[in-house]
Formats: C-alpha cells, structure tokens, sequence
C-alpha cells in the first residue's frame, strides 16, 4: 500500500472516530437536559422529602463532575445544610464545597448554619463544617468564622480529631486572609503544642510554623516547647505505636519541629541549649545504623537532613560540625539521586554559614562532577553550591570550570549561570585583567542568555576603575572585530569606547576609524535599542576623533529619516549638535560620565529574589557570608 492511500484511510479512520464522539456527545446531552428538567420539576414541588432532596442533588453533583453547568438546585444544597440528619447534612456540605466557591454571591446564606455547626455539641457536625471552611475559605468566611474555629481548637472539651481539623482549617484561613488570627491567640495556640496527642500537636505545629515565619517574636515560646517535644519523642520514646513509620517516630512532627526551631536564633536557656544538643546528638548517632527498608531510610533521612541545617543554624560544637561535614559528603557521593540533591543543598546551607569553608572544598571534585549529574535538579544544587563555596583560594579554578561547562549547560539553567560567574568573578577578582577577561569571555559564550544587569554591572565595574579602562576598551574592541558576536557584547563595547575609546586610540588596530568600523559592522543587525545606544557612542566619537566626523555625520543623515521615532529623534538632534560652528555645546553635553555611585548590585538582588519565597521560607541564602545578611553592594574596585 503507498504512503499516499495509508494517509487517506488513517485520516477516514479518524473522521469516523470524531463522528462517533460527537454522537455520543450528542446523546449524553440530550439525556443530561432531560434529566435537568426533571430534578427541577421536582425541586418546584414543596412537599420533596429530605432524602429525595438528597437524592436530587447528588445526581446535580454527578453532572456537575462530569463537566456539565449547573445553574440551580445551589440553594436546595444550602437547605440540606440546616438538617437536622447527618446524613443530609453531609450531602449539602459536599454540595456547596464542590459547587461554591469564596467569592460567591450564595455565601452570606451558609454563614450562619456553618457558625450553628461549630457551636454544636455533636462533634461530627464540628467536622462537617470544619471541611466546608477550609475548602471554601476566603475573606468572608475569615472574618466571620475565625474566632469560632479558634474556640474549637482551644476548647479543653474538644475531641483530638476536632482539634487536628480546626488547627489545620485555621492555617488554611491564615494563607489567605492572615488578619484572621489575632496576636492576643498566640500562647493559647502555642499552649497546645504540649497535647499528649500526636496528631494534634502535628497539626497545631504546622499552624505555629507558618505564624511564626511572619511574627517570630509572637510566638517565640515554642521554641522551648518543640525542644521538650523532640526529647521526649526521641530520647524518652514517648510514642504510641500508630506514630510510629518503620519503626521512626512520628518523622513528620520530628521535621517540622527541627524546621519551627530554625526560624529562632539558639536559647540563652542553658537546659533548652544542651536538650537539643541531646537531640541533634541522638538524630546523627541513629542516622549510622545501616537500613534495608527504603521507607525506614527516607523518613531518617528526611529527619537527618532537616537536623543538620539546624546544627548547621545554631553553629553547634565543632566536634559535631566534623561529623556533619562527613556525612554531607557521603551523601552528594551517593548513587540515589535524591540523597544526592539533598547532600548538595543541605552543603550548600552549611557554606553558607561556614567561617571556614576548607572542609567543604576538600570535596571540589565532587562537587564539580555533579554538574555533569544526569538529574537537572542536583546540577541546580550543585551550581547553588559552588557558588557558596568559592572564594579566593579558588574562584580561578571553579568559573574556568562554570565557563566550560556553560557552553553545553541545559538552557534551563543557563541564564542562573551567567549571574552566578559574573558575580563570583567581581566578588573574588585579585587582577583586573582577569576580570574583564572573565566578564567578556561570559558574554562570548552566554550570548543571549546575558541579562542587562550582567554587561551594566561590568560597565560600572569599568567606570569606577580607572585602571581597567584602556584594557577594558581594548579587549572589547577586539571581540567586536571578530566575526561571531552577541548584542550584549555590543551593548557593553558601545558604551565603553564612547567613554575610554581615545585611551587606546594610538595603538596599532585601534585607530579611531577602526572602532567606528568595528561598531559599524555589527550596527545593522542590532535591535532599535541597541542602535540608539550606539548613536549616542558616536556622538561621543565625534567630540573625541574630530578626523573622523564627515562619516559619523552621514549615519546620522540616514537615520534621522528612520521609522523608529526613537532613532529619528536622536540621530536629528546628533546631527544638529555635530553641525555647530563651534564645539562648546558639544564638549559640555559630551563630558565624560562620572563615576557611578555605590549602589546595590543589581545582579545580588536577582539572586536573593528566587528564594525565600514559599509557604516555608528559607532562613537563609546561598552565597555565603555575605549572602546571609542583608544584600550588600559588591566591591567597586579590587
């Protein structure tokens, strides 16, 4: 059979097919409209039981998931909620969680029958209204019903599961309305991290760690309390067999109170201090036994990880910090992927708080061999810790090693490379020529991938350093010579030969008609932007090389007729101010820029704006010392 009638009787196949669904599209309607007509024939009739009005709307519900409109029978759902049977009750709660939603006009009517079910003795009502809360949520529903909900979660005669509901129904009002949980709560709710049930202070810890992200001095008396909890779970094996996961006790409580601990600097409490050197001890000594069962390990582990960045955050005793580092660096050793991710990260947290980074450079090799990791995810991490770890025992060799690895880097990844070499080559350059060399053999290799804070922040590198300034020019004009370019590297040569162009103006191949050629070559191709930067460079050039502004007056001639309304102004005004008889205006507008003023590196700020972002933000930033503390303007010179 040729290619031709195989294509045709694929293409009759399909048609048949498309004809088939739409029929039983078609059919489904028909019988969806006929059965809509009939439910609201029968919501029209007053003397419906409660079970046929129960009925009635679950079959709206089946047609609602089925993907259907439904236009009615919202307020049969709200009646079912003042029922009196669970049974009708639970239905209508099912009902308007599916079919409301926080901004609907039908809410103000359910307010008030959720409100009689919080305050109802019957704990399952608690419940039913407890879901409905959490998935509705809102503004509306925050306001009203907060204080309620609070009440329940506080109340000594509440049942644990009511207490577990209502915690984890208050931080679900708290993410989207914080105003509904007042200051005056915050011991009462911390109160309840003591509950001797598990569960419960599992959920009400989830809730503390997301109100003392945002209000740490609040809620500072958890610490102590988290501290008890993980020595009494650990040390005094006060767990109920059902909390226990492969024989680990309750590692999800044990992570979110190791997590809770790290948004507080360590206790001045002598007793709390030595307790959770007790803990973070015991957590280290068990993560040494050796395990079969995979679930046993990922919870240990999950539990080891989360304990070292808080050793990591209380700068423990240099004894344990040893076997920290030892173990760190089994793990980005390891064959599984995940432990490796996890080794390169919790690391990368330790570089950050380090004084002394050498026993984290003992594992470069490690470190840079996990950029060829087959997982884009550990090679996110193992960027993330290079670049904490770098400095200037090292800084030559690992941006030669980035610079390599950037020309076959995942594209995904590329654009964090580029600000993460740049910044590490201002931060730790001993010689300017090794800096503009770095800088412009990015860009070369980047290309588009070159943010503009990257060639800007070279720019003001250049301007603030006179000693940079004629080697700066004179590389850079010696890329825009070459036959392969990228626009950044024009953006940056424009300006800088505009500025420092004369400075090498007397050397062999840099002759003012050379630079203006050089620019000239790539000027076509260039982007409107691009091109009006590179007007006001030759602006420059007509101030500075007098020889050689019968040329620079024709580009303005054919570009003050431009399209863009941009190039049209400035090559007009350029042309008039290149036209005076004399050249006072043009030598005052042309001056040569100041330096430019201590600012922030832009370049620092992309970096810290990706993280700490998140329902639990990071209490720290990769990128060492001084990515720790506040951002800090990088050095201005070397």
């Amino acid at each position: 059979m040729s290619s031709t009638s195989s294509s045709s009787m694929r293409g009759l196949v399909q048609f048949i097919a498309d004809l088939r669904n739409a029929r039983a599209r078609e059919l489904e309607e028909r019988r969806i409209n006929k059965e809509m007509a009939n439910i609201r024939q029968k919501f029209r009739d007053s003397n419906l039981s409660g079970y046929q009005k129960k009925k009635y709307v679950c079959k709206l519900l089946y047609i609602y998931i089925l993907g259907w409109n439904i236009d009615f029978g919202h307020l049969e759902a709200v009646n079912l909620i003042a029922s009196n049977k669970f049974t009708e009750k639970q239905i209508g709660y099912l009902a308007i969680s599916l079919l409301l939603n926080e901004n609907h006009d039908l809410i103000n009517l359910v307010l008030n029958s959720i409100r009689k079910d919080l305050n109802d003795p019957n704990e399952l009502y608690n419940c039913l209204a407890l879901h409905a809360i959490a998935n509705i949520g809102g503004k509306e529903m925050a306001e009203s019903l907060s204080s309620d909900v609070h009440r329940l979660l506080i109340s000594p005669v509440s049942k644990p599961f009511v207490k577990k509901k209502a915690a984890l129904t208050l931080l679900r009002l708290y993410r989207k309305y914080q105003n509904c949980v007042h200051e005056e709560w915050a011991d009462r709710i911390v109160s309840i991290m003591n509950d001797p049930d598990l569960g419960v202070v599992t959920s009400v810890t989830s809730l503390v760690l997301a109100l003392a992200q945002d209000n740490p001095d609040l809620y500072r008396q958890c610490y102590g309390r988290a501290v008890f909890r993980l020595k009494s779970i650990l040390i005094g094996r006060a767990v109920e067999p059902d909390y226990l996961y492969y024989k680990v006790p309750n590692p999800w409580l044990q992570v979110k109170l190791l997590r809770l601990l790290q948004y507080y600097p360590a206790s001045d409490d002598p007793d709390v201090a030595a307790g959770l050197v007790d803990v973070l001890q015991f957590i280290l000594e068990v993560a040494g036994e050796s395990l079969r069962n995979v679930q046993q390990s990922n919870a240990q582990n999950a539990v080891l990880f989360e304990a070292i960045n808080l050793a990591i955050h209380i700068d423990v005793g240099p004894v344990l910090m040893d076997r920290i580092v030892g173990k760190l660096g089994m793990f980005i050793s390891s064959r599984e992927t995940n432990l490796r991710y996890l080794g390169l990260d919790t690391m990368a947290h330790l570089a950050a708080r380090a004084e002394d980074l050498s026993p984290i450079r003992a594992h470069q090799t490690t470190v840079l061999n996990s950029l060829r990791d087959r997982d884009i995810s550990v090679r996110r991490k193992g960027l993330d810790l290079l670049y904490s770890m770098c400095g200037y025992q090292n800084a030559v060799t690992i941006v030669a090693e980035l610079l390599k690895y950037l020309e076959v880097a995942d594209y995904a990844i590329r654009e964090d490379m580029v600000i993460k070499i740049a910044i590490l080559t201002e931060k730790n350059a001993t010689e300017y020529k090794w800096y503009i060399d770095t800088i412009l053999k990015l860009i070369s290799v980047a290309g588009d991938y070159v943010s503009d804070e990257v060639w800007q922040r070279a720019v003001q590198i250049v301007m603030n350093n006179e000693d940079l300034q004629a080697y700066a020019a004179h590389t850079l004009l010696r890329y825009l010579k070459g036959p392969t370019y990228y626009e950044a590297m024009v953006k940056i040569g424009g300006y800088v030969l505009g500025e420092f162009g004369h400075l090498i103006a007397d050397t062999q191949g840099c002759t003012p008609i050379e630079q203006l050629l050089a620019l000239q070559d790539k000027f076509g191709s260039c982007s409107a932007f691009t091109k009006a930067l590179l007007l006001s460079t030759y602006i420059k050039f007509v101030n500075l090389f007098p020889e050689i502004k019968p040329q620079l007056i024709q580009v303005f001639h054919s570009y003050s007729r431009s399209l863009d309304s941009e190039l049209q102004q400035r090559a007009c005004e350029y042309l008039v101010l290149a036209s005076l008889p004399t050249d006072d205006l043009l030598r005052t507008v042309c001056d040569e820029m100041p330096p430019f003023p201590e600012r922030t590196s832009a370049l620092l700020s992309r970096i810290h704006e990706k993280q700490g972002k998140g329902e639990d933000r990071r209490t720290w930033f990769i990128g060492g010392k001084s990515g720790v503390s506040d951002t800090e303007a990088l050095i201005e010179g070397f």
